[in-house]
């Protein structure tokens, strides 16, 4: 079936959720984090997803910017920063402007040009992900933004992924899904969307029942993917 369709995760995805950290990192203000905002960086992404899905199974249901939030506490007392008002605040800030991986905007606009639906499909709130859209200067080359908070529960439940069948009226096997997280690219190889999973840290495979369609180290050869 040909591909009409592309979806793309938002955070780690399109959008580099390190880069909080490491420009807080950088700044003179925040010395007490030089040494300490990688391993702040990935506690703050686990917690972040393993409270959306706790979440999810136990039917506690919040916005994401609460679960991003938590997660930032949990791994700022975890790298012994807890009680640091001023840097809690400015990395929430900086999450609200994450940048774009550089590839991004070359891969989306190759997309649109050839006539294929993009859009975001996203954990994220609404206001969550179209600041981060403003900010890396995407919005001309996305079609929609899709967030969880229309369904009320968060990834990898169905319910989230038969959003874009909703939006874009295409079959499953039209959607070419792209995500960074393996256990998503999994999620949404078992609902029937062809799947890539950006791998850029060389991860191993997850134990899943499902495996993504397609493993790759970046963005850059989607719009080839899609094609063929």
């Amino acid at each position: 079936m040909v591909i009409t369709t592309c979806i793309f995760d938002a955070y780690g995805t399109l959008f580099d959720v390190s880069a909080a950290a490491r420009q807080a990192a950088n700044e003179p203000e925040n010395a007490a984090l030089t040494d300490k905002w990688m391993p702040l960086a990935n506690h703050w992404r686990l917690k972040q997803l393993q409270y959306t899905w706790l979440r999810a199974i136990t039917g506690a249901h919040t916005d994401f910017w609460e679960v991003t939030q938590n997660g930032l506490d949990w791994a700022m007392e975890a790298c012994g920063l807890d009680g640091n008002t001023a840097l809690r605040k400015r990395l929430l800030d900086l999450y609200w402007e994450l940048q774009a991986y550089p590839e991004v905007p070359e891969m989306l606009s190759k997309l649109k040009q050839t006539g294929l639906n993009t859009a975001i499909l996203s954990n994220g709130s609404p206001d969550m992900l179209n600041g981060a859209v403003r900010s890396a200067g995407i919005a001309d080359v996305l079609d929609d933004v899709l967030s969880v908070e229309s369904v009320g529960i968060f990834k990898p439940d169905a319910r989230v992924y038969d959003l874009v069948g909703q939006r874009f009226g295409c079959d499953r096997g039209e959607v070419l899904f792209v995500s960074s997280n393996g256990w998503d690219a999994a999620g949404a190889s078992g609902y029937g969307f062809l799947t890539a999973w950006v791998n850029r840290s060389g991860e191993p495979m997850d134990r899943l029942p499902w495996t993504p369609s397609h493993v790759l180290s970046d963005l850059m050869t989607i719009p080839e993917l899609a094609e063929a």
